[in-house]
């Protein structure tokens, strides 16, 4: 016969699924500081010692690391995403940036129709909430906060669509963009123009979303990324020029 004795789970294992899931569904991120052992076994109600057995099994499968005389820490899973050589490449290719924005509108899209029809209601109140912080920052002359709430209004709505392989494969996407791998953001949003049009693309966005209109939160998505591609096109293209100028004022001045 098909049975078995049922096993009493272990308080350690129990405290292992709890880490497990949080990090999988994206609510500890990479970097992000544990709780003291004292406060954790508290919210945990466990011991101390079982705690100690789960924390430790969690850093041997690499999902928890250990800074001396600074605490526990979620690893940097997605460090792993991308080998080293292989962003060296989309750093120094035109190419790459193009594909990386054709690739966000791909998923992005589907992700803002996930969220509008899966979203619970508290997963659009964050949308809204980040995208308010975006309003209030746009009055800022320094345009570092609204980049900043750019990234995160974004990853908002991949959360919201509730798929967990696309949370962290479009975490790691915009880990690399952070970095400045594909293009400066922060260059997006010092014109003011721009900043204006940029602001006007995620009101659009975020008014799909909150009317639970999967296709017009898709559209809105990839207007946005059309616009930036466009942006960037127009960028690249302004830069190869003024380098010929260069040149020219260059052998002028030379003459």
């Amino acid at each position: 016969m098909p049975f078995t004795k049922i096993q009493t789970e272990k308080l350690s294992q129990s405290v292992v699924r709890q880490i497990e899931l949080l990090i999988l569904r994206g609510i500890l991120r990479p970097g992000e500081r544990l709780p003291s052992e004292r406060e954790l076994s508290d919210r945990l109600g466990v011991s101390r010692p079982s705690l100690r057995d789960a924390v430790a099994e969690l850093q041997d499968r690499g999902l928890l690391v250990s800074r001396a005389g600074a605490g526990i820490y979620v690893a940097d899973v997605l460090g792993s995403a991308f080998s080293e050589a292989l962003v060296q490449l989309f750093a120094t290719h035109d190419e790459a940036v193009f594909d990386y924005l054709a690739f966000r509108r791909d998923m992005e899209g589907l992700a803002a129709e996930r969220a509008a029809r899966m979203g619970s209601d508290t997963d659009l109140k964050v949308v809204e909430v980040i995208f308010r912080k975006m309003e209030a920052a746009h009055v800022k002359r320094d345009p570092t906060d609204e980049a900043s709430l750019d990234a995160a209004f974004h990853l908002s709505i991949i959360e919201a669509s509730h798929n967990v392989v696309m949370l962290h494969m479009m975490r790691s996407m915009y880990d690399l963009l952070r970095q400045g791998v594909f293009y400066n953001r922060q260059m997006m949003f010092k014109n003011r123009v721009t900043r204006d049009m940029l602001l006007n693309q995620h009101r659009a966005i975020n008014d799909g979303l909150q009317a639970r209109d999967p296709a017009a939160a898709r559209s809105a998505v990839e207007a946005h990324l059309n616009y930036v591609e466009q942006s960037l096109s127009d960028q690249i293209k302004a830069d190869r020029h003024e380098a010929v100028a260069r040149q020219r004022f260059d052998h002028e001045q030379s003459r």
